[in-house]
């Protein structure tokens, strides 16, 4: 279940989050889940099995912004370092990187199902 005690238990940085939403709680959790269900997730695999960097860059970057707002720390550090990656169209072995977000990604919606 997801809740502010399960966020802070997967990584998040509430201390930086919460003021954001006004303390809000409830606004929070919400937007974390939006925020889960981005279709950027989707997007940036796509792009990467079809090994297209200037659309892979656009959805890796779409979600650090999202991802860095909610303060999902698990999940803006790889999602950062693809990014700058993909922003200079680096020679690098993504595969890692990507698999790390994937799991992070993963752990994230399993909170939000259970």
């Amino acid at each position: 279940m997801l809740t502010i005690e399960t966020l802070r238990a997967f990584g998040a940085n509430l201390e930086e989050a919460l003021p954001r939403c006004l303390n809000n709680e409830a606004f929070y959790l919400r937007l974390v889940r939006m925020g889960a269900m981005d279709k950027n997730f989707a997007l940036l695999n796509e792009a990467m099995e079809r090994n297209d960097r200037k659309a892979a860059f656009e959805a890796a970057h779409a979600l650090k912004g999202v991802l860095s707002n909610l303060a999902l720390t698990p999940l803006v550090r790889p999602v950062s370092e693809i990014t700058e990656l993909l922003r200079h169209q680096a020679e690098a072995d993504y595969a890692p990187l990507l698999k790390e977000i994937n799991e992070q990604h993963a752990a994230l919606l399993a909170l939000i199902r259970e």
